[in-house]
């Protein structure tokens, strides 16, 4: 590896929120999850070409089915870089975690490009809201304690903050006050990262950036009171991130993307 490839920034590629099914012809709210994912991975490779690493965030079946993580799975083959996959609250975590084994995208702990990623999982068998165990939370800790010299994406599923989307707030990470006593004291932490929210958000807390990302199927209302999914379409985000622990970050979204949306209902 020359100097000027040591410097190069890492790009990291975030998916998040699939909601793949076994059946090929699963939709969620009138929106075919397998081709609006697919509208997603041609928007990455048109707009940004090949990522050196893919973070997918959670929510990745809709039925938690074996099958939709092998889809999954194939879809990703589109990409020539390994992923790391973690569980959302309509997955099955050991389900997910026995297929991504079988491609090595269960690491919990990663260290790429001068970066070290922690991948937690939030999710609680049966319910929507999010909670990290006391095994993750000691597994966080231990983690940053053991790598203090390298810049920390943290990512999980469920929010860890307060948003605007009223509806979500009892369905967020409920043991969050936990969470930000663990990650307030690593200097290192420079991302926390998350999904669920199926929507942009941006925000800083202590020079920690908080991100969001849309959803590569059905998009919720931001700065709704009730259940409301908009108009937008499938998106990603994409980080290009320095050893230095400089980075940046973008969303794009698949503008292509034909579907009709039915926004009128009260769940999903």
């Amino acid at each position: 590896m020359t100097e000027n490839d040591d410097q190069r920034a890492l790009r990291v590629l975030q998916l998040t929120d699939p909601h793949l099914m076994a059946d090929p012809a699963g939709e969620l709210l009138g929106v075919n999850t397998r081709d609006s994912l697919d509208a997603v991975i041609a928007q990455v490779l048109r707009d940004h070409g090949q990522p050196d690493f893919i973070l997918a965030t959670g929510d990745i079946a809709q039925d938690a089915t074996e099958e939709a993580y092998r889809v999954f799975g194939e879809k990703l083959k589109a990409f020539q870089c390994s992923s790391a996959w973690m569980a959302g609250n309509h997955d099955d975590s050991p389900v997910l975690a026995s297929i991504a084994s079988e491609i090595q995208a269960d690491r919990r702990h990663i260290v790429q490009g001068g970066w070290q990623f922690v991948l937690l999982d939030t999710s609680v068998p049966g319910k929507v809201f999010g909670e990290l165990a006391e095994s993750e939370l000691a597994f966080l800790e231990k983690t940053l304690e053991e790598n203090p010299e390298l810049p920390a994406l943290i990512a999980l599923h469920h929010h860890p903050v307060e948003i605007d989307t009223r509806w979500m707030s009892p369905i967020g990470l409920h043991n969050r006050d936990a969470f930000w006593r663990v990650v307030d004291r690593f200097a290192q932490v420079k991302i926390v990262l998350w999904g669920h929210i199926h929507q942009d958000l941006d925000q800083t807390r202590n020079s920690v950036r908080l991100l969001a990302t849309p959803s590569t199927c059905i998009q919720f209302t931001a700065g709704s009171v009730e259940f409301s999914v908009e108009d937008k379409s499938p998106g990603y985000r994409w980080f290009e991130l320095l050893p230095s622990g400089e980075f940046s970050t973008e969303v794009s979204r698949a503008t292509d993307f034909v579907f009709e949306l039915d926004s009128n209902s009260t769940g999903y």
